[in-house]
């Protein structure tokens, strides 16, 4: 959420359609770069806090951006549970509640082009056990 908040905080300063004249386009080359300067700048900062414990059962472990998506790892501690199982019953209700919740609270980043993508691992093996992609478009077939 932290992220989220410093991103925005940045973004509302320097959006484009700001700081253009009327009647003139921002060139596309310029946002997106505009776009990847202000996604290291919030990867950097949010990557001194980590690892952060998220809830009870999540932690997340990493941050970073490539080519205007924004990656979120975490680690969950399945206790017991093995990896298949988790996969198998625990990815269908994460996805709807993850994908349900970044279009809600990452309108900024998403308006602005920006993709999110949330990688979880498991905190025993390190094995990836799901990734979810968030995108406009994805947000936009959830109608929200």
């Amino acid at each position: 959420m932290r992220v989220i908040l410093l991103f925005m905080l940045v973004l509302s300063f320097i959006y484009p359609k700001d700081i253009i004249k009327q009647g003139e386009e921002y060139p596309i080359d310029k946002f997106k770069e505009q776009s990847s300067n202000i996604l290291k700048m919030v990867v950097k900062e949010i990557s001194k806090t980590l690892p952060q414990k998220v809830d009870k059962y999540t932690t997340m472990t990493q941050i970073r951006d490539e080519n205007l998506t924004l990656i979120y790892t975490f680690e969950i501690n399945t206790g017991v549970k093995k990896d298949e199982a988790v996969k198998k019953e625990d990815k269908p209700r994460m996805e709807k509640a993850v994908i349900k919740g970044v279009c809600q609270s990452s309108k900024r980043f998403l308006n602005s082009d920006i993709e999110l993508k949330y990688e979880y691992k498991s905190a025993s093996t390190k094995k990836e056990l799901f990734t979810f992609h968030i995108t406009k478009e994805k947000c936009k077939e959830l109608k929200l």
